[in-house]
């Protein structure tokens, strides 16, 4: 065999081989997404697809979950739209997140040399005429 008929079945290898493992990536990637979806309970912490993250109120729907953004507040999402659980660290209430601020008594008033506005001059006014426009060749 001379290089000239081995080079289509070196050419379809090439195609093919790449495509296969692309699938098999991209299977792979949806049946651990489905796992996920399958393994959500109530009172998991979860990040949705748009970053949000909630509690699982309820389950009972094969296409949707219900999460709890807030306190009393329970919304209704696909399923699809949970990307993933989050970790025990998440569970911490946002209280302990919040550190005590400042308490300001009074509001310093800003310098007088900061609320000065610089008040910009008046715009010539440009009188165009047919003389003063650019002539056409």
């Amino acid at each position: 065999m001379n290089l000239g008929q081995l080079l289509p079945f070196l050419l379809i290898a090439v195609l093919i081989i790449p495509m296969v493992l692309m699938s098999r990536k991209q299977k792979r990637a949806m049946q651990t997404q489905q796992q996920l979806q399958n393994s959500i309970g109530v009172g998991d912490r979860v990040m949705t697809t748009s970053g949000l993250y909630a509690t699982v109120a309820n389950t009972d729907d094969d296409a949707t979950v219900d999460l709890e953004i807030a306190d009393g507040v329970v919304t209704t999402w696909l399923r699809a739209a949970v990307r993933e659980k989050v970790g025990p660290d998440a569970d911490v209430p946002e209280e302990e997140y919040v550190e005590e601020a400042e308490v300001v008594d009074e509001v310093e008033e800003p310098a007088a040399e900061e609320t000065e506005r610089v008040k910009d001059p008046e715009p010539e006014k440009v009188d165009a005429t047919a003389s003063d426009a650019p002539k056409k060749r």
